[in-house]
């Protein structure tokens, strides 16, 4: 009776951890149809995250990606159980997630187009000034151009500067991969038959127009700020250094939030930005252990590859961990400062 209860109670403790941990092991580890392990556990992510292998992206480019399409991942998932809960009706919920996976394809050149935006896999290194650095912009080439000769920004500075002029390049290549999506919205709407379909795809473009008029506005208050401080320098008053955190704080400021909930945001940025500078630190880490790898297999050296190779290994995972969880913050400043906006306008 004694070993009975015992297997028992022996049965139940087990069976409660295993309850207990099959959730956290079926969220890190996902499979397919064939129950063979994959990293993501939606179809076409995988497909993505394989073709991006059989590409052979540099490993920081392949990182960042692993950070996006986790960030695409947990949202599509998201929407799903709100779908199910009869919500989104009008579909814009839907129609944003697939307006940010085409930003993705198109970000790492895998639209299906020559890739035109020239953007670099390897830039890294991004805050090391070099001779000639274009940024496929005349104003901001010009603008650049004469931040360099002003004389106004020490070295640190300078490569503060560039650091944002890289960011807002950025920002116009997803504002051109938006309204290009939005232009191919608008052919498909012309060919509409059925006035309910019609309507559907109207409020669809209607959403897009809206997202573009607000990428656009975005811009324009970049440069300005990029122009402004080419033309002044930066202030002894400047509270932050990565070009992310900067747009956030500039983006608070210009919400109705009041001098409380400011102050209480700042300490949160100064967190997020150690987050960044952390996570950028494990970049640089993670491009130089790829290329000591590379140079250790070159001399056949097959003990110190396979050494080198599972430091390389372990770096590219603690920064795609790092990544996923930055953009998962940025993701949740900007909501959140949108969101006490509107509230604030409204009232």
């Amino acid at each position: 009776m004694k070993m009975q209860l015992t297997i028992l109670i022996s049965l139940f403790v087990i069976g409660a951890t295993a309850g207990k941990y099959s959730k956290e092991i079926n969220e890190q580890k996902a499979s397919d149809k064939n129950n063979n392990q994959v990293e993501f556990r939606i179809a076409k992510l995988n497909q993505v995250w394989e073709k991006a292998i059989r590409m052979q992206l540099a490993p920081v480019r392949l990182s960042e990606l692993h950070s996006d399409l986790k960030i695409q991942e947990k949202d599509e998932l998201q929407w799903k159980k709100i779908k199910a809960e009869g919500l989104d009706e009008d579909g814009e919920r839907e129609a944003k997630l697939r307006r940010n996976f085409n930003i993705i394809l198109a970000k790492y050149g895998m639209d299906g187009k020559k890739d035109t935006r020239a953007l670099d896999s390897n830039r890294l290194k991004d805050h090391d000034v070099k001779d000639g650095d274009t940024f496929d912009d005349p104003r901001l080439d010009k603008l650049w151009n004469k931040a360099k000769t002003s004389g106004k920004f020490s070295d640190e500075e300078l490569q503060t500067l560039q650091r944002e002029f890289h960011h807002h390049k950025d920002k116009i290549n997803e504002y051109n991969i938006v309204m290009d999506t939005v232009s191919r919205t608008e052919e498909i709407h012309k060919n509409v038959i059925s006035p309910l379909e019609g309507d559907m795809k109207e409020h669809v473009l209607h959403q897009k127009h809206a997202d573009l008029k607000q990428r656009m506005r975005g811009l324009n208050q970049g440069f300005e700020r990029l122009r402004k401080i080419t033309h002044e320098g930066y202030g002894a008053d400047s509270e932050f250094k990565e070009p992310r955190v900067i747009e956030l704080w500039e983006m608070a400021k210009r919400s109705n939030l009041t001098e409380v909930e400011l102050d209480s945001l700042k300490e949160e940025l100064r967190h997020f930005e150690t987050k960044v500078e952390k996570h950028q630190h494990y970049q640089e880490q993670l491009e130089l252990s790829h290329q000591k790898l590379k140079h250790v297999e070159a001399l056949g050296d097959k003990e110190h590859t396979m050494r080198n190779k599972e430091k390389y290994n372990a770096l590219a995972e603690k920064a795609r961990e790092m990544g996923y969880k930055m953009k998962k913050h940025l993701q949740d400043l900007t909501n959140k400062i949108s969101q006490n906006g509107l509230q604030h306008n409204e009232l």
